[in-house]
């Protein structure tokens, strides 16, 4: 691991490329608009993104279109798919370093993140991917003797993949890796807070031989290139990571043009129950406190419901204060760092206006607080412990995507269930019991996508990620990925 000034001198010389990244070319939007890039950590701005909008997607997703039907890629054969998408994993863990300044400058999370969870999991899901694609095979129906019945699954041809900026590399990866392995091109659509990684995502899959047109990157907003995308008659599926309301405009916006399939991995408000018998109360606190100030609280999974049992509720929350404690946000390149800033001041105001709402509500501030900016210093919050949480508080039943944790009790096994599935929301949950039998029953009755018994955020590349409920249905990752990208053909021979 670097020093704290070996960071920041490759933060000050790595190069940021703005510019669109369209049939293989790196590209002012048709406009000539531009939006900026802001540090969070330090408000200072790093670049000039390009502003693309529906000319912009059109030019893409023609370039696309173009590189399917052309069979320059889709045609490969899986071996030779293979070898490219290696190639590009294996040019991203050269460029790991960089990749990991990249997103670091650009949405605040720390260093040490980027370098021990985000690229390595990238280049994991690169590789993994790419090895899987020619070990796939078809079927053969069980007909009768004079006919033979075919099962194929063939690439759908465009694909267009909306992703957050909590974890931009990594959710770039986990939509790329399977689509472009199945024989797609794709048209990537990044978070205009964060499109930094994304782009130069681009540059190493061109010198990793993926054609030109085959992968495409259009940075730019939700209501601009984000829509045009789901509006467009030539995109056959659109894979999303991000809130569930933007998740059912694009739904609506397929039904209003072709009926792409939309796969949606969308929000979250895991619980996580610790029952008196946990067998190390020391261990779930710690856990508890990296389930909701790991990556400042953006992300997904986020175990943003603690549910102690009553009689533990002391020395638990006893244990957790302290754990917090070793979460306070500091320079994001400093690798001692646990907590950087909030992506933006937007997110730094959401942040304010819950832990105001909860207090409004009766809920008791146990660390933390409402955060006070400072103009040109960066967007940072403490971390923050609500006891008394109670569901029918709003701050318990929305996501806020940030260093907030609501801290309720229940009595029983019962009670437990009854809280934890008081929600919208059912993309994870997290179960803290020396109960094998308990264990089981209770993360079969939670209704969530991802259940973590005794741990949290666990899984790699061999299962699955997704939810249920109002977090959407997509899977990424796993063989499961694949089923999102391909077309399922019957071919019936009579013979």
């Amino acid at each position: 691991m670097k020093t704290s000034a070996e960071w920041k001198a490759l933060s000050e010389s790595v190069a940021l490329q703005g510019q669109a990244f369209i049939k293989g070319q790196f590209q002012d939007a048709v406009s000539g608009e531009t939006f900026p890039a802001i540090n969070p950590a330090t408000a200072a701005k790093l670049a000039d993104i390009a502003s693309c909008d529906a000319a912009d997607v059109d030019l893409a997703v023609e370039a696309a279109r173009e590189a399917f039907a052309s069979g320059v890629w889709s045609d490969l054969s899986p071996g030779d798919r293979k070898r490219a998408l290696l190639r590009l994993a294996d040019l991203v863990e050269r460029h790991a370093d960089e990749l990991a300044v990249l997103d670091s400058l650009d949405m605040g999370k720390p260093i040490a993140e980027m370098v021990s969870i985000d690229v390595p999991d990238s280049i994991d899901c690169l590789r993994w991917t790419a090895e899987s694609i020619d070990k796939l095979y078809g079927e053969i129906a069980p007909t009768g003797h004079d006919t033979l019945g075919l099962i194929r699954h063939e690439p759908v041809g465009v694909v267009a993949a909306i992703t957050p900026w909590n974890y931009p590399l990594m959710m770039a990866t986990w939509k790329i890796a399977p689509a472009l392995a199945a024989g797609n091109s794709v048209v990537l659509k990044p978070s205009e807070k964060s499109a930094l990684s994304a782009l130069r995502l681009a540059g190493l899959a061109k010198e990793a031989g993926i054609p030109d047109g085959v992968f495409n990157v259009l940075p730019g907003f939700g209501h601009t290139a984000g829509k045009a995308l789901a509006l467009h008659n030539e995109v056959s599926v659109l894979a999303f990571t991000g809130s569930s309301r933007v998740g059912g405009l694009l739904m609506e916006y397929a039904g209003q043009s072709n009926l792409k399939r939309v796969w949606i991995e969308a929000g979250g408000k895991s619980p996580m129950l610790v029952f008196e018998d946990c067998e190390d109360i020391e261990k779930a606190a710690s856990t508890a406190a990296a389930a909701i100030f790991s990556n400042q609280g953006e992300v997904c999974i986020a175990c943003s419901r603690l549910y102690v049992q009553s009689s533990i509720r002391e020395r638990f929350t006893g244990a957790l204060l302290e754990a917090a404690k070793t979460y306070q946000p500091q320079d994001p390149l400093d690798p001692e760092t646990r907590m950087g800033a909030l992506v933006d001041k937007t997110q730094l105001e959401t942040v304010a206006r819950y832990i105001q709402s909860a207090i409004d509500e009766g809920g008791r501030v146990l660390a933390g607080g409402v955060p006070e900016a400072v103009a040109g210093q960066g967007y940072f919050v403490e971390p923050t412990i609500i006891g008394d949480a109670r569901n029918s508080m709003r701050f318990v039943q929305e996501e806020i995507f940030g260093p907030v944790l609501a801290v309720g009790e229940f009595s029983d096994e019962a009670e437990a269930i009854r809280l934890a599935n008081d929600n919208r929301y059912g993309l994870g949950a997290s179960v803290w019991t020396g109960n094998l039998s308990r264990a089981h029953r209770v993360s079969r009755k939670i209704q969530s996508g991802m259940i973590w018994v005794n741990g949290w955020g666990g899984g790699d590349s061999t299962m699955p990620f997704g939810g249920m409920k109002a977090s959407g249905y997509g899977r990424d990752k796993s063989l499961h990925s694949l089923e999102k990208y391909t077309d399922i053909k019957t071919v019936w021979i009579n013979l």
